[in-house]
């Protein structure tokens, strides 16, 4: 067993390279699990954004809002987020004349693909609610916009805090995938460190999984928390 190696390389799994300034390490590019958790958690603040307007032009009556959000969302969702990285580091030097870096690339895709899926998150949290709801609320002088801006939505989103944290563990381990286009992530460290010692394999690898599992586990079990306080909530309230 070469566990030596796993202790040596620790730090390069955690953040890859980094340049001591003094006493406090300066990160001069995101690598390995820090890059994994940086790439999901830019990727699932634009996916939100994305994918809140995304369901709510899917929910709107006027063909030409939801149109685009459904072919928008049925195209993304039947595609394999490997081609879509693909598709689009190849596609952006032709659309804007240069080459993105790998980092930006995946950090975009990422944002693409699951902004699809938060989309229909947010469509199915909408109708959950009860109708009477938005009738209500219109009925109280409100506009379509301002009964889904204050009274739809805040109550949806409660509700699918859980699903979004799942979303993002989800993305979590779709970071692997940027380490095709030499992103420095988790996997990417892993990769590069099993190809320079050859002889720890077995013990990189498990460090690896080791490390995407306590990340994992951490917010599945805040997922989990969540859910259960939203039950209590929802009990509550009947």
């Amino acid at each position: 067993m070469h566990w030596d190696i796993v202790i040596h390389n620790f730090d390069y799994f955690l953040w890859g390279q980094t340049q001591f300034d003094g006493v406090f390490p300066f990160i001069h590019e995101p690598g390995g699990l820090l890059a994994a958790i940086i790439l999901a958690a830019i990727g699932i603040f634009g996916a939100f954004w994305i994918g809140l307007a995304a369901g709510l032009m899917r929910l709107s009556k006027r063909w030409w809002l939801k149109i685009p959000a459904v072919c928008y969302v049925e195209m993304i969702r039947g595609m394999p987020l490997l081609l879509l990285i693909f598709w689009f580091f190849f596609l952006a030097p032709v659309l804007i004349g240069q080459t993105l870096p790998a980092f930006t690339t995946t950090m975009f895709c990422f944002m693409i693909f699951t902004g699809a899926y938060v989309a229909e998150i947010v469509r199915a949290g909408v109708l959950a609610l009860p109708k009477g709801q938005l009738e209500a609320a219109r009925g109280s002088g409100l506009s379509q916009v301002q009964a889904m801006q204050f009274v739809i939505l805040p109550q949806a989103l409660r509700n699918m805090i859980p699903s979004f944290v799942n979303q993002f563990v989800s993305l979590i381990k779709d970071t692997s995938l940027a380490a095709i286009l030499g992103v420095g992530e988790l996997t990417r460290t892993g990769v590069q460190v099993d190809n320079r010692e050859m002889v720890a394999s077995f013990e990189i690898w498990i460090t690896i999984a080791v490390l995407y599992f306590m990340i994992c586990y951490v917010l599945t079990s805040y997922s989990r928390r969540l859910e259960a306080q939203l039950s209590r909530y929802q009990a509550r309230d009947r």
